[in-house]
């Protein structure tokens, strides 16, 4: 049986997807084990929207009209990154984008192929099933952590299943798009989506495991012999 070091571990973003169908009821195995997840207050700050067939296709052909009217996206008020991105956060960021385009062949200088590989975000990545997370737009940074948590959880129950995820954020240029779309309330907003499928083995793009730090280089330890 898989552990979850070995989960972690094998957790990728995965940018090539089979077309293969994901079952409704593996995407709500995966949920089930999710649910599971820390949550300060026990305040459960997450819901989720799967879609799949011909609601997929409906949310990929909004992103394609969206992005023809209005090529950047929707300005909001809660950007992925912060502005001015300083290091050596601002180091990785570039990086991990280099050695993306680097696998996949294609050079600092060919920007348009660049933004065809950018826009298959809003494709999913060729995924049949997309999770949008819905978070109250009122709570705190806390309720934000707690989010990000059931969606490590998502990731790692798609691994014990035999799937991949990618971790969206793109889909956040779109988010009063998404908004009018799936009929939010007013207090309610799309954080991101999670691409979920079978990973393409053959995919050059599916290779790549970005960088981490080691344990050094962020955590100090205290108080031990």
């Amino acid at each position: 049986m898989l552990s979850v070091s070995e989960a972690l571990q094998r957790r990728i973003s995965i940018r090539a997807f089979l077309p293969e169908a994901v079952p409704r009821a593996t995407v709500h195995a995966i949920l089930e084990a999710a649910r599971w997840s820390p949550s300060g207050g026990n305040l459960q700050p997450w819901k989720v929207i799967a879609v799949a067939g011909a609601e997929r296709d409906a949310v990929v052909e909004l992103a394609r009209r969206a992005h023809a009217a209005n090529a950047p996206g929707e300005e909001g008020d809660d950007p992925v990154y912060p502005a001015n991105l300083w290091e050596p956060y601002r180091t990785r960021r570039f990086k991990v984008g280099e050695d993306l385009y680097a696998l996949l062949g294609i050079p600092r200088t060919d920007r348009p192929r660049r933004l065809r590989q950018f826009a298959r975000n809003f494709e999913f990545f060729g995924a049949p099933v997309a999770l949008f997370l819905v978070i109250d737009r009122r709570m705190g940074r806390g309720q934000w952590a707690h989010l990000g948590m059931f969606m490590q959880s998502i990731a790692l129950a798609a691994v014990e299943a035999g799937l991949g995820t990618c971790m969206q954020e793109a889909w956040a240029s779109l988010r009063r798009s998404l908004h009018a779309h799936f009929e939010l309330p007013d207090e309610e907003m799309i954080y991101c989506a999670i691409a979920l499928g079978r990973p393409d083995p053959d995919a050059p793009v599916n290779r790549l495991r970005s960088a981490r730090e080691p344990v050094e280089s962020f955590a100090s330890f205290r108080g031990f012999p």
